[in-house]
């Protein structure tokens, strides 16, 4: 059997070469794409999250990757119905659908998209940015800046319901023009009809692709990819034309007055004329020779940038209105699809204000002008507002009450981290300081918070936590929380503030870095091929226990935690290899029949993971049969040390 990066590489060449792929099925039994499936998602958010059933990804083994591979040799695999629940809706009061798969599901579509991805990924369009490696919001927003220079239009582009309005004919007919195997698309057809619970009815799908599959980004974009092709092949060609702009016959005819007054002797003359000269653009803004038109998309958003009149904008959007209509049985939404003047008004795209920017003053050391027709990223003044309002009461700063409970360290980094996304997220915005407002408000609610926690005034509390942060911009003033450990054991540190309002306007474009399709093999995954229980030793019905998150391992009470709790802890984990025995143990609350009067500790050599529980020659009472004194495969010796 092929190892999963042999596998998708063949795949991905194919794929680079717009050759068909055949005989994809067969690939699903292969255990090692299943492992690395695992290692993708297993520490995602919504792995511990159950569908329909109680199944998560608690309990893990590759008894059950086996149970997946023999379903689909027999063709017996059935796609259980998502669970729908509903999430707030950005800007909006209405609540978008998310479906919840079971553990299984996710496994086989994380699986199956692994597969999609290295084929179709080199044969999508650059203009794609949304569900893809090594691209996101920043690439798309980097390539608009620098690109997309004199744009007089923006085409804003909003597919109404993009998810759910997916027409499952249309998007098996685009897969098996390149896919040449009726099992693999019997599996996709099979998933998107599944259907959904909700408040445990079941509904049909009969259109869409859920919102929360782990499949559906990639669908998505395969189906998407036929507007980018038919922009790139159709609009694009139409609307392009000319090398440049013809000179301005005013910008001409003044420039050589001003050279005949210069002639004649009235130098002053001809320096006024030269200045007017400068308020006039120096190319034909009308010029019917030169047309541009650019795209960009992100998910279900897209826009368009043309250079040119507004009535031929007008056309572009009926066009690509009626291309999704007739062909991909989507409709644009009226309200969010709007033509935008570049220059007078602002296009609002992934969060961003966008605008063409025009001063006749600004200059450049040769004296011409250097801002005009240049793109300008903006930060919204209504999300500076509404980031703040989580933070403000009847229009002042108050206390979080439900931050009150945690500790000073967690309160201090929740807010760091709030902040900091905001910040970075926004870093090309030429008006970043404008998030002075926002720091400001949220120090407020910090201080106010410590205050209300601590009961003191914030005045103190400046004076007990304030402090010089030292940053690559110099030093400036915060606060700063210490948290000492145990000797030999750096402090824990949570600051507040340091972060710079700079604006940062570097491109990260680079198409020279090829896709990697496989990354090496995961610690986890090594742990589970390996076999051998983490607390008894065993070898035999292998599991792996997850936890959410390592607060979860936080043991309050007087007696000492339970051995696993310990064990976790000590290597900083949220998974632990046990038997199924133990494993049952550790859900049923009772105490391990095993005992490990000492832990392991790393003894420094390369690649040995810490705080391993595996005994090395002790006594291990345990009513399980197996070696307690074998290490695991491949691992270093490890010194033994007091727990």
């Amino acid at each position: 059997m092929r190892n999963a990066k042999t596998v998708l590489g063949i795949i991905h060449n194919r794929g680079r070469r717009g050759l068909p792929l055949e005989d994809v099925y067969r690939q699903l039994f292969n255990p090692e794409l299943f492992l690395l499936a695992y290692g993708k998602i297993s520490h995602n958010a919504g792995a511990m999250t159950p569908g329909i059933t109680a199944e998560t990804v608690d309990g893990m083994s590759l008894a059950k990757i086996g149970r997946i591979i023999d379903a689909l040799r027999r063709e017996t695999y059935r796609w259980l119905p998502v669970r729908r629940v509903y999430i707030e809706k950005k800007g909006s009061l209405k609540k978008r659908p998310l479906g919840l798969p079971t553990w299984s599901d996710k496994l086989l579509q994380e699986a199956m998209r692994l597969i999609l991805e290295a084929y179709y990924e080199p044969q999508f369009s650059p203009a794609s940015h949304g569900f893809r490696p090594s691209r996101g919001c920043h690439t798309a927003l980097d390539e608009i800046y620098h690109c997309w220079v004199g744009t007089k239009w923006f085409v804003e582009g909003d597919i109404a319901r993009c998810f759910d309005s997916l027409d499952h004919s249309v998007l098996l007919s685009i897969l098996s023009e390149k896919i040449h195997d009726g099992r693999f698309l019997r599996l996709i057809g099979n998933l998107l009809q599944a259907g959904y619970l909700e408040d445990w009815r079941y509904n049909a799908t009969l259109s869409g692709s859920p919102q929360g599959s782990v499949l559906s980004p990639i669908l998505s974009n395969i189906y998407l990819d036929r507007q980018d092709h038919f922009v790139e092949t159709a609009l694009l060609p139409k609307y392009n034309r000319g090398d440049r702009r013809r000179p301005n016959p005013a910008s001409v005819r003044m420039r050589e007055r001003a050279k005949r007054l210069e002639k004649l002797g009235f130098q002053d003359e001809a320096n006024q004329l030269r200045r007017q000269m400068k308020q006039v653009p120096s190319l034909d803004p009308m010029d019917p020779a030169y047309r541009r038109l650019r795209y960009i998309r992100y998910a279900d958003d897209w826009l368009l940038g043309f250079s040119g009149p507004r009535c031929e904008a007008e056309a572009i959007k009926r066009e690509v209105g009626a291309f999704l209509r007739d062909e991909l049985k989507l409709e644009l939404s009226e309200t969010k699809t709007l033509i935008t003047h570049a220059q007078s008004q602002a296009a609002r795209f992934l969060g961003y204000d966008i605008q063409v920017l025009h001063n006749d003053q600004k200059r450049d050391r040769r004296g011409h002008r250097c801002l005009n027709g240049q793109i300008g990223l903006r930060v919204p003044s209504a999300v500076v507002r509404d980031k703040c309002k989580r933070y403000l009461r009847h229009g002042e700063p108050m206390h979080r009450t439900e931050l009150v409970h945690d500790s000073v360290f967690s309160i201090v980094a929740q807010y760091q981290r709030e902040y900091r996304g905001v910040a970075e997220y926004y870093r090309r915005a030429y008006n970043l300081h404008q998030l002075a407002r926002l720091k400001w408000t949220m120090e407020q609610s910090l201080t106010r918070t410590l205050a209300h926690k601590l009961h003191m005034s914030v005045a103190r509390v400046y004076r007990c936590f304030g402090a010089t942060l030292q940053t690559d911009q110099g030093p400036r003033v915060g606060l700063e929380v210490r948290v000492e450990r145990d000797a030999g054991m750096r402090p824990l540190i949570a600051q507040w503030g340091g972060i710079t309002l700079a604006r940062h306007k570097k491109a990260v474009l680079d198409d020279s870095i090829p896709l990697r399709i496989c990354s090496l093999r995961s610690d986890l995954e090594r742990r589970l091929l390996a076999n051998t229980c983490e607390l008894c030793g065993s070898q035999e019905d292998i599991e792996v226990h997850h936890v959410r998150a390592l607060k979860d391992l936080q043991y309050k009470g007087r007696r000492p935690p339970p051995l696993w709790i310990q064990v976790m802890a000590a290597r900083q984990r949220k998974t632990l290899v046990t038997c199924q025995a133990c494993h049952a143990d550790i859900h049923a609350g009772r105490p391990l029949r095993c005992t490990l009067p000492t832990i392991l500790e790393d003894t420094g050599e390369p690649g040995a993971p810490k705080g391993c529980a595996v005994q090395n020659g002790e006594s291990n009472p345990c009513r399980r049969q197996g070696k307690p004194g074998d290490m695991l495969p491949g691992q270093p010796s490890y010194r033994m040390a007091k727990a």
